[in-house]
């Protein structure tokens, strides 16, 4: 084999290797995290935050209605096409779960509460307890059934 087959094929597999790790990411709830320089805790990073720590800070936005159990705080963009069939995902939940509302932000229009929750793309939804702490998050289209596990976790 010449060294250009080489390099394509390392290519090839390397690129084969991600795109398979996308796919059995992408969506999926994650715990709290805290990011680096960030004040805020419970933001998305590197760090996992043990339960020992103190709790993330409620997150707070102006205007916005929080459900009486739990939320579902959605950050999209205008251009995003998975955030369409996240919104539509979010809905069906909430019309089956009491109690539980979705919240849709356009992250473009917020980047302030962007940058201080740790949001690096979209869509990523954030599912907040009664308190508005953040319990969990997915960054990318999650599944209907992984939102109604992570919410079972934020009612309980």
């Amino acid at each position: 084999m010449s060294p250009g087959q080489i390099v394509l094929l390392v290519a090839v597999v390397a690129t084969l290797g991600f795109g398979v790790w996308r796919a059995l990411t992408d969506g999926r709830f994650r715990g709290t995290h805290a990011v680096k320089g960030v004040a805020s805790a419970g933001s998305s990073g590197e760090e996992v935050v043990p339960a020992s720590r103190s709790l993330p800070p409620p997150v707070v936005i102006e205007g916005v209605e929080y459900g009486e159990r739990a939320t579902l705080l959605q950050f999209s963009s205008a251009f995003c096409a998975p955030c369409r069939a996240t919104r539509r995902v979010l809905s069906e939940v909430t019309a089956v779960v009491p109690g539980v509302s979705h919240v849709e932000i356009d992250a473009e229009h917020h980047l302030s509460l962007v940058r201080e929750l740790g949001i690096l793309r979209t869509p990523t939804t954030l599912v907040l307890d009664a308190d508005r702490r953040e319990v969990r998050r997915a960054a990318g289209a999650p599944r209907k059934e992984d939102v109604l596990a992570a919410l079972s976790e934020a009612i309980s």
